[in-house]
């Protein structure tokens, strides 16, 4: 059984204790292909590494973290543009809104997805989007640049039924992690009602831990708890899961 975490932060400091140990153990269990997005410049050299060490199974990607864009996002958006230009990526990402913990920087947030989300049609890539109290902020930016040329994924879903089809009318696949195990989460009571040919698995390591492990550090491993999950909604087995979720993430990517 192949099963693929779109969205995992193995180079960050979290895991930098015990790093092989966290891959290894999710690869035994199936898991072997781990896309990786990035955060801002200070870490790509991280990434690299990563990816040199594990070949078969680091799919990078290459974007600036909303979170991270403040007054100097020019510069990181320079850096960007230089990794685009000399390294491999599969995606650009994760990009987009998060409004959550500060709305300082709204329209410089803006400006930089607009500008990267330019940058993945010219070299017909996926965006991966981050949206945090910003659905109809993305939506509006969405709206404007659509054509047949986007295409990507709406990473850590967390909406709601209404939100889920406008994600789907652009095209894009959702996101699904940690948050679908949680009781109140919400996404349990719809998420059945959409196909899987629309759904990738992620977890968002080392954030956002599925139940049981919900508030501790998350891992690739852990995927197999939210994969548990989607057998109990949809009814089938975890291989027509991981393997429906794998080849729409093939789509997605191209690898």
């Amino acid at each position: 059984m192949m099963i693929t975490d779109t969205h995992a932060h193995l180079y960050v400091e979290q895991f930098d204790d015990d790093r092989a140990e966290i891959i290894e153990k999710a690869i035994a269990l199936g898991i072997k292909r781990f896309f990786i997005p990035a955060i801002d410049a200070s870490y790509y050299q991280r990434m690299f590494e990563l990816e040199k060490s594990y070949p078969e199974n680091i799919f990078l990607m290459a974007g600036l973290h909303p979170t991270h864009v403040k007054d100097d996002f020019r510069m990181e958006l320079k850096e960007v543009k230089k990794q685009l230009d000399s390294h491999k990526f599969y995606a650009i990402g994760e990009i987009g809104m998060d409004l959550y913990w500060d709305k300082t920087f709204l329209k410089e947030q803006q400006e930089a997805f607009k500008i990267q989300i330019s940058w993945a049609k010219e070299r017909n890539l996926p965006i991966v989007i981050h949206c945090r109290d910003a659905f109809n902020e993305i939506f509006e930016v969405l709206d404007e640049l659509n054509d047949e040329k986007l295409n990507g994924i709406f990473h850590c879903f967390t909406g709601d039924r209404a939100q889920a089809e406008k994600v789907l009318s652009f095209g894009f696949k959702m996101g699904i992690g940690g948050v679908v195990t949680f009781k109140n989460g919400g996404l349990d009571k719809f998420i059945g009602e959409i196909p899987l040919e629309h759904i990738v698995l992620e977890t968002d390591s080392p954030y956002l831990a599925p139940t049981p492990f919900r508030g501790k550090r998350n891992e690739s491993s852990y995927l197999i708890n939210i994969l548990d999950k989607l057998v109990d909604i949809y009814g089938f087995s975890p291989q027509k899961i991981a393997e429906i979720t794998t080849q729409n993430s093939r789509d997605i990517f191209g690898v």
